[in-house]
């Protein structure tokens, strides 16, 4: 059985920062690129960063460039999203993914094979 369980969330000032974690297990880690993506009320979910299987790789969303940076330790099965300078357009549920797809670069969230429960991340003024 597949779990991905997010951690980390919380309340935070603008401009502070978080460290996400994605636990992961009943699945072979290092065979799946890992994805973050973020749903804000009354929004769409959207791709937020994206990091291949053997972790070469990464690709950001524009919005946070330069601001989040993914990675992943395939030691504890566990990808991370770090998060620094936090706005409150940040304020969404976090939700990893993880898609065994990985002759491309995948950030669609209806691409996934596999999603966590979210945590959620409030970022206040």
């Amino acid at each position: 059985q597949v779990q991905l369980v997010e951690s980390g969330g919380g309340l935070v000032q603008a401009g502070g920062s978080l460290r996400l974690s994605c636990a992961a297990s009943g699945l072979t880690f290092s065979r799946y690129a890992m994805v973050w993506f973020r749903q804000a009320p009354g929004k769409d979910r959207e791709f937020v960063a994206h990091i291949s299987e053997s972790g070469g790789s990464t690709y950001y969303a524009e919005s946070v460039k330069g601001r989040f940076t993914i990675s992943r330790d395939s030691a504890e099965n566990t990808a991370y999203l770090r998060m620094i300078s936090l706005t409150p357009d940040d304020t969404a549920v976090y939700y990893c993914a993880a898609n065994l797809d990985t002759r491309y670069r995948h950030i669609s969230p209806r691409d996934m094979d596999y999603w966590g429960r979210g945590t959620l991340v409030t970022v206040s003024s």
